[in-house]
């Protein structure tokens, strides 16, 4: 059974869209089919019936209803076509057709595949919660971080924040990993999730898919014959579970609606975007809008998993908010963020400065991503040489940006891509900053 604006079907499968028969299982009116069809002769000029219906993602009867009417209303004409019926005869827009086309233009200049129902995509995502658990295990997670560096303890507070899937706080030092732990997340984001190509609230077009920021995967095959009838509702994209990162550029209007006043539609907010996965907000604390006035804008869809968003019109829309949300920085919690909203954010994940050890097994790694013979020598002489006499703790990126600096000199001095003491002290050198640097100077 099609989930319709009226009727929800309890057992309904979120890993597949059947396509609609009709404009009533389309969930669509009427009148904005009739102005994706014109818009589509408009800027063509002359199609075939499939081709109309393939260019709004839907099956040829669902729109058969709009091409009548566009005939009766003589804005369009057929002028060719074979005996197999009315999906293959040729239309063509009329004179009269293209003044109409431009009214609807000046409107909306949407012309893309026809959107979803906003009250679909509702049932879609509580259908799809519902289904799909994602519960991962204790393996399952040491798989995901195999290739980082990180204690039992750390690894076993990430497992059940994922679970849970509300919110999680990742803090501590700068260069200990929190950007790459944070997105490493992904890896245990199994399954797929389908997105819409727009929404339709009340006549108002929101553009939903990203191809930034979705991944699609191969859709059901469909026989696209006159005779065949479509598998899957082609206004859907099947895509990756979205792992979506922003940083220092974040700004309160970027959880919002972006309205074109050229366009005059909708973009779908960060968030929408990252429905149904995960989002990353790295270093946070350093965004233009305060940490305040950003968290206080998730205080409510944290908590309800509904998010309220406002159009042009002042009306406003719920939408599901299942989203993971992690919040990744390098200042201390205390500084951010009071008692009141830390509680509201269910986990927090302390990443913690690497032991000797850990420094050498990443240090191996680095090495091995890059085929380099690894030297334990090395390892040894930053730590007990270079570092003390540099008061400099150890953090997780050390090991990478020193192997990577030290190459690049090597390939500046035409030696050999390989490593050894000197370019490693050479790469400190101008990695690290000399806290004595111009105090002499400063004195005078």
């Amino acid at each position: 059974m099609f989930i319709t604006d009226e009727t929800a079907d309890e057992t309904y499968d979120a890993t597949a869209l059947p396509a609609p028969r009709t404009l009533e299982e389309s969930g669509l009116r009427l009148d904005l089919v009739i102005q994706l069809v014109i818009k589509a002769l408009h800027f063509a000029g002359e199609l075939a019936g499939v081709q109309i219906a393939d260019r709004l993602g839907l099956p040829f009867s669902v729109i058969e209803p709009a091409i009548d009417a566009l005939k009766t209303q003589h804005l369009c004409e057929i002028v060719g076509g074979s005996t197999l019926g009315a999906p293959s005869y040729r239309y063509r827009i009329t004179h009269l057709g293209r003044e109409r086309a431009h009214t609807f233009l000046e409107m909306s200049m949407y012309t893309g595949v026809a959107p979803v129902p906003v009250t679909q995509y509702r049932r879609y995502m509580m259908a799809f919660q519902a289904n799909n658990p994602g519960l991962v295990s204790r393996d399952q997670v040491r798989e995901a971080f195999s290739h980082l560096v990180l204690s039992q303890r750390v690894l076993d507070q990430l497992g059940p924040a994922v679970n849970a899937r509300h919110s999680l706080f990742v803090y501590g030092p700068p260069g200990n990993g929190k950007t790459v732990v944070s997105q490493a997340i992904g890896n245990l984001l199994y399954g797929e999730i389908w997105i819409p190509h727009a929404l339709d609230v009340d006549g108002h077009i929101i553009q939903m898919f990203d191809p930034v920021n979705h991944e699609p995967l191969p859709p059901p095959e469909d026989n696209m014959s006159l005779e065949s009838q479509e598998t899957h509702d082609r206004r859907w994209v099947c895509c990756r579970r979205p792992l979506v990162t922003v940083g220092g550029e974040l700004t309160l209007e970027s959880l919002d609606l972006a309205y074109s006043p050229v366009a005059k539609f909708y973009r779908a907010p960060i968030q929408l975007v990252a429905n149904g996965g995960a989002l990353v907000i790295d270093d946070f604390g350093r965004q233009k809008c305060s940490p305040h006035a950003l968290l206080n804008r998730w205080i409510t869809p944290l908590e309800s998993r509904v998010d309220f968003l406002t159009l042009q019109s002042g009306q406003k829309v719920d939408l599901p908010f299942m989203v993971l949300v992690i919040f990744a920085t390098n200042i201390k919690p205390a500084e951010l963020v009071d008692e009141a909203f830390l509680r509201r954010i269910h986990y927090k994940v302390f990443a913690e400065s690497p032991t000797t050890d850990d420094f050498t097994q990443i240090f191996q790694n680095a090495c091995r991503e890059r085929d380099l013979e690894f030297d334990p020598a090395h390892v040894r002489h930053l730590l007990e040489r270079v570092y003390p006499a540099r008061g400099i703790e150890i953090r997780g990126c050390h090991p990478r940006d020193l192997i990577d600096q030290a190459l690049s000199l090597a390939l500046y001095l035409g030696e050999p891509p390989r490593l050894t003491v000197d370019l490693l002290e050479a790469a400190c050198a101008s990695y690290f900053v000399d806290e004595t640097a111009g105090v002499s100077a400063q004195q005078h």
